[in-house]
């Protein structure tokens, strides 16, 4: 079959890589020139740990609280927007306890999926610095470790039992000779991670050598139907005529989604990092800082990456250096021997996550479109779930059964 995808990310790579093995035809379609999406600047987690969704209790009341802080690593853009209000409405009703105990389960698996996914690139010779470290998530308050021990129990009761907590003395002899504020950590064995940069290098080179085609600055900007099919894709080089469509253009989705008569919630979420070849912090390990909610991840052993904040805004706004500036200043509270002077902007990576309105990825067909595969809306989760999502989209292309139950995930959750 003639396939189209749109997106240049990771899911949408990756759902051309398996659909490439399955001797389709695949154009992928981006309006950018695919070197600078967010497959590029996160953190590179390939996480089975991260199975609590972006909404969850309290995130609404504390972002209230972070509004007039422009260091906050949780900011949400007020401005007119019926886009923006019925995406915060649905976010609001979503952030419950239920919500994120009936969440746990499906990420999980579709983490699981996705690692294993990994595992095999990895071991086919893929070079992209994969490496099963683990992650540990560092607590500098009572609260915060009041919080991981109950996160500690519900990851081994969701199977996930290489996971454990490590007191203050325990978490030093894990880093030594690094000088830390922190009550604790936990530590998820589970998690791997890799780095970005070289992992979407390497795959777009090895779909370009086994044809894959790749239509850059080439944006989809709507289609024409024909029934419950998708006739033609409209993109700014003309009309295109597809068997199949798959639609994993990130943060950009929604729009495109409307054109398709989808109802399809979805906000970027602008996340910023900062990669220091010197590498200021000798970590053996990646690690979250929970009350900073920033991210470190040594890339190699002179490299490591700084990334944090997540900003519901839109597209068209400028970069806020603040936000870097408050990554900064929650890792030097953490590790109070680090000294980093915040960069030029230009020394600075942004991107737009892709932010559904529960916290869990778009997956699946839509009932009214039978040749349309939708697979958006990972949040902070792109990398760590990108490769699992590239294969359930190629069993949903097939008509296969999938690996997991994608229900959870269905793009038309909220009609």
């Amino acid at each position: 079959m003639k396939i189209a995808v749109i997106g240049g990310g990771i899911i949408g790579l990756s759902s051309a890589y398996y659909l490439q093995q399955e001797g389709h035809d695949v154009t992928v379609f981006d309006a950018g020139d695919g070197l600078d999406n967010c497959s590029f600047g996160n953190a590179g987690y390939i996480c089975p740990s991260h199975f609590i969704p972006l909404a969850t209790p309290g995130i609404v009341k504390q972002g209230l609280k972070w509004i007039w802080n422009a260091r906050s690593p949780f900011y949400v853009e007020p401005r007119l927007d019926w886009d923006l209000i019925k995406w915060g409405w649905y976010f609001m009703r979503s952030a419950t306890s239920r919500h994120v105990a009936r969440s746990a389960a499906p990420l999980r698996d579709i983490a699981l999926v996705s690692q294993q996914a990994y595992i095999e690139w990895h071991e086919s010779g893929m070079d992209f610095l994969y490496l099963h470290n683990g992650l540990l998530e560092i607590v500098q308050t009572d609260q915060g470790k009041k919080h991981a021990l109950e996160t500690v129990d519900r990851a081994i009761s969701l199977g996930l039992i290489d996971t454990e907590w490590l007191d203050k003395d325990q978490l030093n002899e894990r880093e030594p000779g690094i000088r830390m504020n922190a009550k604790g950590a936990i530590l998820f064995a589970c998690d791997a991670h890799c780095y970005p940069n070289l992992l979407m290098h390497n795959l777009r080179l090895e779909l370009t050598n086994k044809g894959v085609q790749f239509n850059w600055k080439d944006a989809a900007i709507g289609v024409e139907c024909a029934g419950d099919r998708i006739d033609k894709l409209r993109t700014t080089s003309g009309l295109h005529a597809y068997d199949e469509i798959v639609l994993a253009a990130g943060s950009w989705s929604g729009g495109l989604a409307k054109t398709m008569g989808l109802s399809m919630p979805i906000m970027p979420g602008r996340g910023y990092s900062v990669t220091a070849s010197h590498n200021p912090l000798q970590l053996k390990h990646p690690a979250i800082l929970v009350e900073g909610r920033v991210a470190l991840t040594p890339l190699n052993d002179h490299t490591m990456r700084f990334g944090g904040t997540m900003e519901i805004t839109s597209h068209k706004t400028p970069p806020r250096m603040s936000r870097v500036q408050g990554v900064l200043d929650a890792v030097k509270r953490f590790y109070p021997d680090f000294e980093m002077s915040l960069p030029s902007c230009e020394q600075v990576w942004y991107g737009y996550r892709p932010c559904s309105a529960d916290g869990l990825p778009y997956i699946g067909r839509p009932h009214h479109l039978q040749n349309l595969v939708v697979a958006t809306g990972h949040s902070m989760l792109g990398l760590s779930l990108g490769a699992g999502t590239g294969k359930l989209v190629a069993q949903l292309i097939g008509r296969r059964k999938t690996d997991m139950d994608l229900q959870p995930f269905h793009p038309d959750r909220f009609r």
